[in-house]
């Protein structure tokens, strides 16, 4: 489709502002010194392009998204409603206390259910994202450890199947990120694990269920261990989804947890944002979490926390997305949080069977949320790649599974189908899926061209990311 410029024609306006009858002061030195390039375009026209644009996006309102380890669910208007109301879509951070004491009931109220879902004693709502809430995490425990004079404890330990945020998270905070590999079974090496704790440990960052959909039964002696030798453990709550209701990350010996507000309580995810990425921690990590804190009964006020890592974000971090999930957990009520997490360990145990038959599982064992194909074999006798497979399924309508992740996994595909797909959606889905491997052993030149229905077939993903144009080129 053409680009808004392309579609412009010099002298063509809609303006429904009229001309001020006052003067207006101009400073010369707010002038621009060039007109301001604006593409010119009648209001049908724009209606048109947008409309247009957003034929071409791809979200979970237009088909079966299994993005494994996103957690990409249904989010309900309902939510937008509320987020939108003016009280809340409205009002402005500076404003008093008093004028907002609806805003601070949501937050708080936010921060307490999130600290009983996963174990915590305080929270903070001031980090922007997953990743950020673990940059923040990460704060927490150097701080801690830098408060008790215990400066040698510079090694935060990541497992191989981990998210690549937690690595990067824990170098981006100045710690020396020490690799712990997996065992056979798919669970951390418990044996390889201790060898690597010791006095320059400062923690350990873990998913539970892990990247690969498995819920280590480990987990009490891995937090015990780390904990015997003077570290914390940190829990990324990238896949809280699985097990939320049932199974608290404070129970299994977590001191810190981030939780994504944007994948577990849905609200919308993708497209570089708004997230949240609220940051829990025990008690007596509580006087390190940024952010204010919510303190009354009749009548809210912000207490400015001492925090001794300082701000993450300004003010109380991305409001409206806390609204939203307010919003998901009371409609989905107590009852309903421990449901939403079985109907998704359900749905991708059923898909992961309707396939096992034909695609060769990872881990061949009951799963959690989600389940990792290994296409190694299929690759070696017919070239067709994880990649190949990913794109014919675009072809049937559905967005592709996670590809190559985790990377202790060759060619693999990492499925994520969520609580909220029928049976009828994942029959459809695993019927595509076995007719995908199909044509690929029987005609694996055309699955080197997927997909075939698509405006663009395969674009140079590493260009896109590494040189994205992001600036239109007027040819001057």
């Amino acid at each position: 489709m053409k680009l808004i410029f392309e579609r412009s024609v010099p002298g063509r306006k809609t303006e429904y502002i009229p001309l001020p009858d006052v003067p207006c002061p101009e400073p010369e030195f707010e002038r621009r010194g060039t007109k301001l390039r604006l593409p010119e375009l009648s209001e049908v026209q724009v209606d048109r392009h947008y409309t247009e644009l957003a034929g071409e996006t791809r979200g979970v309102n237009g088909g079966f998204y299994p993005l494994g380890s996103c957690t990409m669910k249904y989010n309900p208007p309902m939510a937008e409603v509320c987020a939108a109301l003016p009280g809340f879509a409205d009002v402005h951070p500076l404003q008093t206390d008093e004028s907002i004491q609806g805003c601070l009931e949501v937050m708080d109220m936010t921060e307490r259910i999130l600290a009983e879902i996963t174990g915590m004693d305080a929270m903070t709502l001031q980090p922007a994202a997953g990743a950020h809430g673990e940059f923040t995490g990460l704060l927490l425990i150097k701080a801690f450890h830098r408060s008790r004079g215990d400066t040698l404890r510079r090694k935060i330990l990541v497992p191989d199947s981990a998210h690549g945020t937690n690595p990067a998270s824990a170098a981006m905070a100045g710690f020396e990120v020490v690799n712990i590999p997996s065992d056979s079974r798919g669970y951390v090496d418990l044996e390889e694990l201790k060898k690597r704790l010791g006095p320059d440990t400062a923690g350990l960052m873990l998913t539970n269920p892990n990247t690969v959909g498995l819920f280590d039964p480990q987990i009490s002696e891995i937090t015990r261990a780390v904990h015997e030798a003077g570290g914390l453990n940190y829990y990324d709550g990238a896949n809280l989804n699985a097990i939320m209701g049932i199974v608290r990350p404070g129970d299994m010996g977590f001191d810190v947890v981030h939780v994504n507000l944007h994948k577990t309580f849905a609200t919308p995810h993708g497209g570089g944002g708004p997230g949240s990425g609220p940051v829990g921690c025990k008690a007596f990590l509580s006087d390190f979490l940024p952010g204010f804190r919510v303190r009354g009964e009749k009548e809210l006020k912000r207490e400015n926390a001492a925090s001794r890592i300082g701000d993450v974000r300004s003010f109380g971090g991305n409001f409206t997305v806390v609204v939203k999930a307010l919003a998901y957990l009371l409609s989905i009520g107590r009852e309903g949080v421990p449901r939403t997490a079985s109907n998704a360990v359900l749905n991708a145990n059923y898909l992961m069977h309707r396939l096992r038959d034909v695609y060769p599982m990872a881990f061949d064992q009951t799963c959690m949320h989600e389940f990792v194909i290994t296409l190694e074999k299929l690759r070696e006798e017919t070239g067709v790649s994880a990649m190949d497979i990913a794109k014919t399924l675009i072809d049937y309508g559905m967005h592709p599974p996670t590809m190559y992740c985790p990377l202790i996994v060759h060619e693999a595909l990492m499925v994520e189908p969520t609580e909220t797909e029928s049976r009828e959606t994942l029959d459809a889905a695993a019927d595509a899926f076995r007719d995908a491997l199909e044509q690929a052993r029987l005609h694996p030149e055309e699955g080197h061209l997927r997909p075939l229905t698509t405006r663009i077939r395969r674009p140079d993903e590493v260009r896109a990311a590494r040189k994205p144009v992001i600036r239109y080129d007027f040819g001057d």
